[in-house]
């Protein structure tokens, strides 16, 4: 069984953000070969209600690191109200399985310089 990484992010209205994580392997404590693995990621006001915004997922160019990154641009972040959100990002892997693998709150701050 997987274990799923918490981490709680913040993102101020108005500006790029990116957050990079790297992955283990739960079995053998190593670093998560991504290779042949599809993300994606999004926030939600609440788990059941429909998506705030999606962050554009990446891997590195050498996907045996384990590094994957979620990002929004200005214009997304410009366009999500202030308060308290949820995200997760899913790994799917060549066979359609998904796994959550990392999990939080966001909490979106309205910037003050703009």
């Amino acid at each position: 069984m997987s274990q799923t990484y918490v981490a709680d992010l913040l993102i101020h209205t108005g500006t790029d953000f990116t957050q990079t994580f790297v992955l283990e392997d739960s079995q053998s404590n190593s670093l998560k070969d991504l290779t042949g693995y599809s993300a994606c990621s999004s926030i939600r006001r609440y788990e059941s209600s429909s998506v705030a915004s999606s962050f554009t997922t990446s891997f590195s160019s050498d996907r045996k690191l384990g590094r994957i990154t979620i990002s929004m641009i200005q214009s997304t972040t410009s366009g999500i109200k202030p308060g308290k959100y949820f995200y997760d990002i899913v790994l799917e892997d060549s066979s359609g399985t998904k796994t959550r693998v990392v999990e939080g709150t966001v909490t979106v701050k309205r910037s003050v310089t703009r």
